[in-house]
């Protein structure tokens, strides 16, 4: 029920790709894009990004089908709150079951509802604040979870930064220092990876939001951007960077590392040949 009193049914899922390691793991989206077959997509991945990495997880993966900037907090709650109460019905979601975490759109507040829900619906369960990842930490949640996306993606391409061969093949020096640095996406991923490669001296020469790409060969400091945005609503016209004409036109920058921290099928057949970088660093789900 909607904050002027009309009703509405929302569509939403929960899949699980893997049982072969309980619990299943993998985040909840709020997105348009939401579908069946992006949902079991995204939890295909899943199972190959634990098993990768060797723990001891199943893939899963969750999404409900709304632009969360079109509803009010409140209205939010009611949504992630019911969606949680419709998977401990069926059995889709415990400590033991399947843990779900934030993804695209999704943050530390939706881990405190659906906590907060599944406790209440579990009475007396000892282990119920591991439902799910991604919590407030004042609500359970682990200190560094939420940059540790972000970190985790500057870690990896610092290693391999750091490989003097593949480096001189791409015509490279080594190290991130100086690197010409390219961000879609200033959610928290993206955001997270763009300050650690700031912090290590790289350049953020451009970064990209829904509502258009800024780019300035100076670098970006992305936590004016990100207050520039809170303040205007947009990205664009940050005092000393050019708009770039749409979005997409960031993937396509003269750089040294792209990092697609969006959505997936940003990097695609049509797309590709007109990107420059020599490094992609994938910290979406499936950008190429």
């Amino acid at each position: 029920k909607r904050d002027n009193g009309t009703i509405e049914v929302i569509e939403a899922y929960r899949v699980q790709h893997s049982q072969h390691k309980s619990p299943c793991k993998g985040g909840i989206r709020f997105s348009e894009e939401v579908n069946q077959d992006e949902v079991m997509a995204l939890a295909s991945l899943m199972t190959y990004k634990c098993a990768i990495v060797n723990v001891p997880f199943g893939g899963g993966k969750g999404g409900i089908k709304i632009n969360p900037r079109n509803y009010s907090v409140y209205e939010l709650e009611k949504i992630t709150r019911r969606y949680t109460s419709e998977l401990v019905k069926k059995n889709f979601i415990g400590p033991g079951i399947d843990v779900p975490a934030p993804d695209y759109g999704t943050g530390e507040r939706e881990m405190a509802w659906i906590v907060d829900t599944y406790a209440s619906l579990k009475p007396g369960e000892i282990d119920a604040a591991g439902c799910v990842t991604g919590k407030p930490v004042t609500q359970g949640g682990v200190r560094g979870r939420k940059e540790a996306t972000g970190l985790g993606v500057f870690f990896g391409i610092r290693e391999v930064c750091n490989m003097q061969d593949v480096m001189a093949k791409l015509g490279l020096s080594t190290g991130i220092e100086g690197k010409r640095v390219v961000v879609q996406g200033l959610g928290n991923v993206g955001y997270h990876s763009a300050k650690f490669f700031r912090e290590a001296g790289a350049k953020v020469i451009g970064l990209a939001e829904y509502e258009g790409a800024i780019m300035n060969p100076d670098g970006l400091n992305e936590e004016e951007v990100f207050q520039h945005r809170k303040k205007t609503g947009s990205i664009l016209n940050f005092p000393g960077a050019t708009n770039l004409a749409k979005n997409s036109d960031a993937l396509e920058m003269e750089c040294d590392i792209l990092i697609p921290a969006a959505l997936e099928n940003v990097i695609n057949g049509e797309n590709a040949p007109r990107v420059k970088a020599k490094i992609i660093g994938e910290a979406a789900n499936g950008p190429c």
